[in-house]
């Protein structure tokens, strides 16, 4: 009688990429971790900058695709329900009350899941990311507060499959989160959560070592920072303080080669494939922003909401002009000086945009500046890569011919 060996899956027979090697995005690379696992099999598929392919994962995640006939989905994307959140009782340390280190920690006591994709710093860098499977409420714990810096959360991913897991929580951001869609049918799971972060922006940590020295007054007491909505960057320090600078005062000329091409490249602020989104570009200050896209998003927050307090969203001023003045501004590395930065940084505080009208800005900003980046740099890819609902954005406003 012989023995049947089951069949290897074949992505467990690819090797993954060695530290340092050439990735197959090339410059475009997030280094989402995914060619640091035998997943690499997949990287033609699933990789964001190789195959961009939000419509297609959006109805496989959610059930359908965004609306192109309602203009808050291309902004937003698929929803059941959004609000603005906080926790009556803030988790001490979070960046903001510590709602998505709540859900996480909540989903792991009550068993329903029996890890957490999660990122925490390395011991000698507080802002070296260090992606773990999390297994108890204290190792979430030990991950809150963003990490600004580019993180290969997908590089835990063979230790999920060879662990014989079956439920999971996986925490990242846009790029990370359409990769994990595309091979979470290989992972072995029963069932997968999704919590997303918005995300926009992130640096290299030698890039992120510029930005703090030339923007910060103090950038090596700097815990971790936010550009938040009275336009202006918050930067926490170690005594507790908080140093604002306004956006208008960033020093553009210098800044413009810190961001990461792939951030450059990316039209997933909002992190569409995600089951629930937690940020807060699209709530009042001091409040966080929650998306609920599917059931299963609603599952998680169902668990928090008796610990949270609640409001609906709201939107107002006119971010257009705004908008369309920022494009030749950014273009030609425009800085006010300092005096001028905060007067205006006042007056916009006052009549611009709030709520999810603020959100709208940001999202716009960033939209024309990334299709310009494409259109120069990738012309190649501009048609495909870009999203429609990145398209109709972005054709609101008055491009540069070159």
């Amino acid at each position: 009688m012989t023995s049947v060996t089951p069949d290897v899956p074949k992505h467990q027979k690819a090797k993954a990429l060695k530290p340092g090697s050439r990735r197959p995005a090339k410059e475009l690379c997030s280094e989402c971790g995914l060619c640091d696992t035998y997943y690499i099999h997949y990287v033609k598929e699933a990789c964001a900058f190789l195959n961009q392919q939000i419509a297609e994962l959006e109805a496989m995640a959610h059930g359908r695709s965004r609306d192109l006939d309602n203009e808050d989905e291309w902004y937003f994307g698929v929803s059941q329900d959004m609000m603005a959140a906080r926790r009556i009782e803030p988790i001490p340390g979070a960046q903001w009350t510590g709602i998505v280190s709540t859900i996480a920690c909540e989903m792991l006591e009550r068993g329903l899941v029996e890890g957490v994709v999660c990122v925490q710093n390395s011991p000698d860098d507080r802002f070296q990311p260090m992606p773990v499977i999390a297994r108890t409420p204290e190792e979430v714990l030990a991950a809150r507060v963003n990490k600004p810096t580019l993180s290969p959360n997908l590089s835990i991913l063979e230790q999920v499959e060879r662990s014989g897991m079956k439920r999971l929580l996986a925490i990242g951001v846009g790029c990370q989160i359409q990769a994990l869609r595309a091979v979470q049918a290989e992972l072995g799971l029963e069932k997968l959560y999704v919590l997303g972060t918005p995300c926009v922006d992130n640096v290299t940590r030698e890039g992120l070592q510029k930005f703090l020295e030339t923007t910060s007054q103090s950038p090596d007491t700097v815990v971790h920072y936010e550009f938040m909505q009275d336009f202006r960057v918050h930067f926490k320090h170690e005594d507790g303080s908080i140093e604002k600078v306004p956006f208008f005062g960033l020093n553009t000329k210098k800044l413009k080669d810190v961001f990461a091409p792939s951030c450059l490249s990316c039209f997933d602020y909002v992190n569409s494939l995600a089951d629930l989104v937690v940020g807060y570009m699209g709530a009042p200050f001091g409040w966080q922003w929650i998306v609920v896209r599917n059931d299963t998003g609603r599952e998680m927050l169902d668990l928090v909401r008796p610990l949270l307090e609640t409001q609906g969203v709201s939107s107002s001023g006119d971010r257009r002009q705004a908008v369309q003045q920022s494009i030749p501004a950014y273009e030609k590395g425009v800085t006010l000086p300092m005096w001028a930065a905060k007067l205006m940084g006042v007056v916009i505080e006052r009549i611009g945009p709030k709520g999810l009208e603020y959100a709208r800005f940001s999202i716009d900003s960033h939209f024309t500046r990334n299709y310009l980046y494409v259109r120069r740099t990738h012309p190649e890819k501009l048609d495909d890569h870009v999203p429609e609902f990145a398209k109709r954005i972005v054709g609101q406003y008055q491009l540069p011919d070159s």
